[in-house]
């Protein structure tokens, strides 16, 4: 299995989530408030100087999909500009 991790821009939470709705992706775990500072965008520290946060959603998939998904968040992200959306992927095994 793997795990993609999907950050962006707390304000595009609700295009975001009902894109990956839309295209199927309906299990996913979501994280909100999350800071930090990235390569495209400005800081997003939640402070009065640095404002904003983001949003992270996690998704566990087959091997088999993640290719599938990759391309998803890709066309997403030339959709959404402005959403600050970045993605990885990593291994993923189960536990339990």
């Amino acid at each position: 299995m793997k795990m993609l991790l999907v950050i962006y821009a707390e304000a595009a939470d609700e295009n975001i989530t009902d894109a990956f709705k839309k295209a199927g992706y309906k299990a996913y775990t979501k994280m909100h408030g999350a800071t930090g500072e990235g390569q495209e965008s400005e800081p997003k520290l939640g402070t009065h100087f640095w404002p904003g946060r983001n949003n992270t959603l996690f998704f566990a998939v087959p091997d088999e999909d993640i290719h599938r998904l990759c391309e998803f968040v890709k066309k997403l992200k030339e959709e959404q500009p402005r959403a600050g959306l970045r993605a990885f992927s990593f291994p993923l095994e189960e536990c339990i």
